[in-house]
């Protein structure tokens, strides 16, 4: 089998996926793994840099995918970057040091190029196939992907800085406080599809992807005592709406207790959480429909070959 080895040098964590192609031109993960990393901070200043506790943190978790791919035997190694890298000054010189480091070389995205990678991680979904008409939406800690598909091909794509980390630094006074920034951040939402002018005025599923949909599965999954793999991909906005007031209602300290919820994410949780309920209400979505296929098997399929 063909395989390769994608890590996402992302803002908020570095993933690592091992996908492989089989005989019937499908692709397939022999591996999944999530470091968290957090390399955005100050994400959201006038002329954003990489923190050098952030770049020691990226650069250590890049080289440990790496190896790691390596022992996996993997044919060909991937190192992509996004909105963090894509967005600081320094993201260069920071993408120097982990050829440095590692012998691989990061391609920065654009964030067209990022947008149109989650569309076609997307279209390897399964879980997918039956739907023709669609917006996805994928939530990082810099950057909002957004994008509509009309029989099954992109008729929008929009990078928007709506990100969970970058909105947390822009409108949260006090991380250990409970959250209070709901308005601003559903303000913000409007007025960024406004000047992107992304449309949603046609009537379609949602579909999401990231790190916060992924984390509010699992903190239901605990609640009920399921794993993640068995909690429900179907995620109405009333629950993540109820969810919001839970959480957010907590101190920070008390966010790091909750199962389910990773320490290094509960600052930003409630921002990413008030950012996806905005978007639901701005759109008129009672729901999303959450998939695990997202940038890296975009990457992967573009590397490998996949679905049209």
């Amino acid at each position: 089998m063909s395989s390769v080895a994608v890590i996402d040098i992302g803002s908020n964590s570095i993933k690592i996926l091992v996908a492989e192609k089989g005989g019937d031109g499908r692709l397939s993960a022999r591996r999944i793994r999530t470091i968290e990393a957090r390399i955005s901070e100050g994400i959201s200043r006038e002329n954003p840099r990489l923190g050098p506790e952030g770049s020691a943190r990226g650069i250590r978790a890049v080289a440990e995918l790496v190896a790691e791919a390596d022992a996996l035997r993997s044919r060909q190694i991937v190192l992509v970057a996004t909105s963090a890298v894509r967005d600081a000054a320094n993201g260069r010189e920071f993408c120097d040091k982990i050829r440095a480091e590692t012998g691989h070389s990061v391609r920065i995205l654009t964030g067209e190029e990022e947008a149109n990678l989650v569309a076609k991680g997307l279209l390897c979904d399964p879980a997918l196939r039956a739907l023709r008409d669609f917006y996805v939406f994928d939530l990082g800690g810099g950057s909002l992907e957004s994008l509509a598909f009309r029989d099954r091909r992109v008729v929008q794509a929009a990078s928007l800085p709506l990100g969970c980390v970058r909105l947390t630094e822009t409108f949260v006074a006090d991380l250990a406080a409970p959250f209070a920034a709901g308005k601003l951040i559903a303000d913000r939402v409007r007025s960024e599809f406004a000047r992107a002018g992304f449309s949603l005025s046609e009537s379609a599923p949602a579909v999401g992807t990231g790190g916060t949909l992924t984390t509010a599965r699992a903190v239901l999954g605990a609640r009920a005592g399921l794993a993640l793999e068995e909690t429900d991909p179907q995620l109405t906005v009333g629950r993540l709406r109820d969810l919001l007031a839970q959480v957010g209602g907590l101190t920070l300290a008390e966010r790091r207790k909750v199962a389910g919820l990773p320490g290094a994410r509960a600052d930003v949780f409630p921002a990413a959480l008030s950012t996806l309920v905005s978007l639901a209400e701005l759109g008129g979505f009672d729901a999303f429909q959450h998939s695990f296929y997202n940038l890296r098997w975009g990457v992967a399929a573009e590397v490998l070959g996949g679905p049209r």
